[in-house]
C-alpha cells in the first residue's frame, strides 16, 4: 500500500499562503522537485490545481521562461510530468496529465493508495484538512520557514482532533528553514 502524504511549505506560525512571505529559492526548490520525482500521483482541489498550473505548467513554446532558475525549471519538470488527480464539484475538464474526482473522495483515495507504487502526494489547504479528518493521511512533510506571517490560511485548522506523529526525516536548509517529514502514530 503506498502512503498519502500531505507536503507544504509553512510559516513558523502556520501560514501556508505562498502570498504570505514563504519565496521559493534554490535549495528549496530543488527539495522539492526532487521529493515531487519520487511521487506516483498529485491530489489536488480545485484551488490548488489551478495556482500550480497557471505557474508549472510546460509553456506551449516548450521552453522555460528565463526568469526560471535551476530549482524552479526542475521543480517544474517534476510537476509538469506528474500524473494529477483533482477533487472539484465545479471544474467540467482538467487536462494537464490530469483526473477529474468528482464523487467518493475517500473511495477514490483509498483506491489510489492500494495501488503498487512509492506514494500519492497532496498540497493545498482545504482538501488536505478533509483527508486528514479521514484519516487517509500516512505522512506530514513540513518544509518550515523562519518567517511569522501573523495572518493568512493556517495549517490543518479545524481539525476536529489532534494526529499523533512520529518524525522520519530532518533537512535543515542553509535560509534557516528545516524540512521535517513525520509519519501517523495514531490518525483521528
Amino acid at each position: 500500500m503506498r502512503p498519502l502524504r500531505y507536503a507544504i511549505n509553512v510559516t513558523l506560525d502556520g501560514c501556508c499562503d505562498h502570498a504570505e512571505g514563504l519565496p521559493p529559492d534554490e535549495e528549496s526548490m530543488r527539495f522539492w522537485a526532487a521529493q515531487m520525482a519520487d511521487a506516483d500521483a498529485l491530489l489536488l482541489g480545485r484551488v490548488t490545481y489551478e495556482m500550480m498550473e497557471s505557474a508549472w505548467r510546460r509553456p506551449a513554446t516548450g521552453a522555460w521562461p528565463e526568469w526560471m532558475d535551476a530549482g524552479e525549471m526542475a521543480f517544474a519538470e517534476s510537476i509538469d510530468r506528474a500524473k494529477k488527480y483533482v477533487v472539484s464539484r465545479t471544474l467540467e475538464t482538467v487536462d494537464w496529465n490530469a483526473e477529474l474526482v468528482r464523487d467518493d473522495l475517500r473511495g477514490t483515495v483509498e483506491r489510489l493508495k492500494r495501488e503498487p507504487g512509492n506514494g500519492l502526494w497532496v498540497g493545498g489547504v482545504a482538501l488536505p484538512t478533509a483527508l486528514a479528518e479521514m484519516g487517509l493521511v500516512d505522512e506530514f512533510e513540513f518544509l518550515v520557514h523562519p518567517i511569522i506571517a501573523g495572518h493568512g490560511p493556517m495549517l490543518l485548522a479545524g481539525l476536529a482532533r489532534p494526529i499523533t506523529l512520529t518524525e522520519v526525516t530532518r533537512t535543515p536548509f542553509r535560509s534557516g528553514a528545516v524540512a521535517t517529514r513525520y509519519r501517523v502514530v495514531s490518525p483521528v
